[in-house]
């Protein structure tokens, strides 16, 4: 057990190199539109569900790496200012399982604190390397790995080529406090009850608030089906990754987060399967059909046909034999506004309210520790949810990693 702890802990550090190298976010279309509402709905299996709802990546030391997790995120704005206190409830189909509606909860703003977790010291620069590996082959293509040492990306010293650009994605938009008036979202700190691994959204939704127009509109798309990914040792030296293909997926994308805890524990190791050096942006996040086609165009994503991709051997060589890998399938999207958009819209077109529904499925394994997220053996315990462990609270920059790996808070 001190062995798995020991190998999390330094995995922990990697689990947030995505966010610490995150790019730029994407850009915010304006209109004469009153209300914009998304909502994105995930399905997670392996380590991916223990941190969706099934009792953080500890949880997985308790055998639990076979759980089937959703996951839904429900914001809405508006540029109208409300009457009185914001108040705002999204009354769900019975299916969802979440009770007659949940309510989106307006954030209070507050000034951060000094000294909040997850911020550096004042006076200390992160220490170690960021080794960058891309594309599906038993070995690495030439120029890799691209070397980053993190205290001059701390320093804003950023590698020419680092960051793709995706400001150019279709219907790449977002609704959040900064760009409404008015901004309710859940879950939240009035109601964080999880989605059950039996939800459905199928059926009517409506949304009411006394800051925007009624939106409402009927759902004939569901949770996506959990992906099931595998991990395998070649003759080679790589490891082939597979997966079960998922019948409305726009593309896949995988990643790898390293470190050797018998190497240098300072070398972080990421790879990703994109075809070129196209490290930050929305992969990690949900991607329209529209982009998600660019895309694989561009070889950033992997076509819905593929369901293989070998990692190469220069990854496991850097990063050791405890590779954790994460998994994505994009899928539809519903698209709903009032009025109904007519064929052919002109430009200036803009209806009184749009909404966007979102479907995704993810799953995380760690290779080379069977029962640790893999689906080899053991049966599936959809939903079942293990104790939640207590957590430390994060500091310092290591900890905004292992907040993203559950590991602190």
């Amino acid at each position: 057990m001190k062995t798995s702890h020991r190998i999390l802990a330094g995995l922990s550090l990697t689990a947030g190199v995505a966010a610490l190298v995150a790019a730029p976010g994407w850009t915010q279309a304006t209109s004469g539109t009153v209300a914009r509402y998304t909502v994105d709905a995930g399905t997670s299996s392996g380590m991916a569900a223990m941190g969706a709802g099934g009792g953080g990546v500890l949880g997985a030391l308790g055998g639990g790496g076979n759980q089937v997790a959703h996951e839904l995120y429900l914001k809405l704005g508006s540029s109208r200012s409300p009457t009185g206190e914001a108040d705002a409830d999204h009354f769900m189909p019975a299916g969802a399982r979440l009770g007659t509606s949940v309510p989106l909860e307006t954030p209070r703003s507050a000034a951060t604190p000094r000294g909040t977790p997850g911020e550096m010291p004042q006076g200390q620069m992160p220490e170690g390397r960021l080794l960058l590996f891309w594309g599906c082959g038993e070995h690495a293509g030439p120029g890799q790995p691209v070397v980053i040492d993190f205290s001059k990306l701390a320093r804003g010293q950023v590698p020419p080529g680092l960051y793709a650009n995706y400001s150019n994605l279709p219907e790449a938009w977002s609704v959040n406090a900064g760009n409404s008036r008015t901004y309710g979202e859940w879950p939240n700190s009035r109601d964080g009850k999880r989605v059950e691994a039996n939800a459905s959204l199928l059926g009517a939704h409506r949304v009411a608030s006394n800051y925007a127009p009624e939106i409402a509109f009927d759902l004939a798309d569901d949770f996506m089906p959990a992906l099931r990914p595998a991990t395998r040792d070649m003759a080679s030296g790589a490891v082939g990754l597979s997966w079960n293909a998922l019948e409305k997926a726009t593309g896949y994308y995988a990643w790898v987060i390293a470190t050797n805890p018998e190497g240098n524990s300072r070398d972080m190791v990421w790879w990703t399967s994109s075809a070129k050096q196209a490290f930050g942006g929305p992969m990690g996040e949900w991607l329209s059909p529209a982009a998600a086609r660019q895309l694989v165009a561009d070889g950033t994503v992997m076509p819905p046909s593929q369901t293989a991709c070998a990692i190469p051997a220069e990854v496991k060589a850097a990063g050791g034999p405890f590779m954790m890998t994460q998994l994505f399938a994009y899928g539809p999207q519903a698209d709903f506004s009032y009025p109904v958009r007519p064929a052919n819209a002109p430009r200036s077109w803009s209806p009184e309210w749009i909404a966007r529904v979102r479907f995704r499925a993810n799953a995380m394994v760690m290779h080379g520790m069977p029962g640790m997220g893999g689906f080899g053996g053991g049966e599936e315990r959809a939903g079942e949810q293990a104790p939640e462990p207590a957590l430390p609270r994060c500091r310092g920059l290591r900890g905004i990693a292992e907040r993203a790996a559950g590991l602190c808070r």
